[in-house]
């Protein structure tokens, strides 16, 4: 099917027309009724830097959500955590785990041997490393200190703890909960896929299954550019791997001119259509899976959000654009979730964002005897 009439210029979609495209996939114009993992692998992954956020980037994409639902999953291996897309922590599937990571293979050898840790390797082949780490770590999980201290008795004369954190970023390791559970900020212990999972995982993959993964990207991104996929994933030659794509895709532009691809069938709301106001949690995908961010934010609030050492601000959506951020404070007996909007907001999205707070505090703080939401006077972005 042709991308377009012959001769026709590509269509033009404004900032609040991708804006709703991006929603209506991620499941933030209305909550779907999906499984946590049926939500997971529709957003390809969800960014899990910390434990909590992807609880809470659960908790507002979907219409019933309890903690312990993702705990379970986790425990019982329908989901885990492990190193994927641009070298960061992720949660997926333990299907798309085995589909995604040989594509991303590539990717994370590439960071690793350009990253200061390479230094340690110091002429020795990172291959050998990495059987070295798999073979202890077969024997048993084992914490990041033990994986160097295994790794000492081949290499006693190098920073094994530097080796260890290669072996961890290049090898097919998952972390064993209850790493990445709630709460749970304790060091992690590392398995094998082929442990774990009970299948050993390809350190490269076939061009259909990188062609797959750039279609599933779109699929929850999209419309995007070349540099957005480049962005989202860190895989190399995406405008390629696009003109390749193209007679199955969309082609459009933005205001700007650049280049946007599409697949032929996803959801592209009207840009008039109402949002509903949400919150984000740090590191949400949202907010990290385009090289450009105007369909999200505007660029006046970036440094309210992204901080210097690489922090991503839990966030406030108001009319599906970054609006303000928010904190949760808990102690033992109570919790209190804090809005801080970069403006003054209207009776109506202040009530919507009450609700939307008061339920967040239901999942994540039920427990407690008091749970308040507070309004910060409005901070202004420099």
């Amino acid at each position: 099917m042709p991308t377009h009439a012959r001769g026709a210029a590509p269509a033009t979609l404004s900032a609040r027309a991708l804006n709703r495209a991006l929603l209506a996939r991620q499941s933030l114009l209305e909550r779907s009724a999906q499984s946590p993992v049926e939500m997971v692998e529709r957003l390809v992954g969800v960014q899990a830097q910390a434990p909590n956020p992807p609880y809470l980037g659960l908790w507002t994409r979907l219409q019933r959500f309890a903690l312990d639902d993702l705990t379970a999953d986790l425990r019982e291996r329908r989901i885990v955590r492990a190193t994927m897309m641009r070298g960061t922590l992720h949660l997926v599937s333990a299907g798309d785990y085995r589909a995604l990571r040989p594509v991303l293979q590539p990717v994370l050898r590439r960071l690793s041997l350009a990253s200061g840790h390479a230094k340690a390797l110091r002429g020795l082949e990172l291959e050998s490393l990495r059987r070295a780490g798999f073979d202890a770590l077969r024997a048993a999980p084992l914490s990041a200190t033990a994986l160097g201290e295994a790794l000492r008795a081949h290499w006693p004369e190098r920073d094994c703890g530097e080796l260890a954190l290669l072996v961890r970023n290049t090898e097919a390791l998952v972390h064993v909960p209850p790493a990445g559970q709630w709460d749970w900020h304790k060091p992690a212990t590392f398995a094998t896929a082929l442990d774990w999972l009970g299948e050993a995982v390809a350190d490269q993959a076939p061009q259909s299954a990188e062609d797959a993964m750039a279609l599933r990207y779109l699929g929850a991104f999209g419309p995007a550019s070349a540099r957005d996929l480049a962005a989202w994933s860190g895989l190399s030659a995406p405008a390629e791997r696009l003109q390749r794509l193209r007679p199955k895709l969309r082609v459009f532009r933005d205001e700007d001119g650049a280049e946007l691809f599409d697949l032929p069938d996803a959801p592209r709301p009207p840009p008039e259509l109402p949002a509903p106001a949400r919150l984000l949690p740090e590191f949400d995908n949202v907010l990290l899976a385009h090289a450009r961010r105007e369909r999200i934010l505007d660029e006046s609030v970036r440094a309210a959000v992204y901080t210097r050492n690489g922090l991503v601000a839990a966030t406030v959506l108001v009319d599906g654009f970054v609006a303000g951020t928010w904190k949760l404070q808990r102690d033992a007996r109570s919790a209190t979730l804090t809005i801080s909007p970069f403006r003054r907001l209207a009776a109506a999205d202040r009530a919507e964002l009450e609700t939307q707070a008061a339920d967040c505090l239901r999942v994540a703080a039920g427990d407690r005897e008091r749970r308040e939401v507070r309004f910060a006077r409005v901070q202004r972005p420099v």
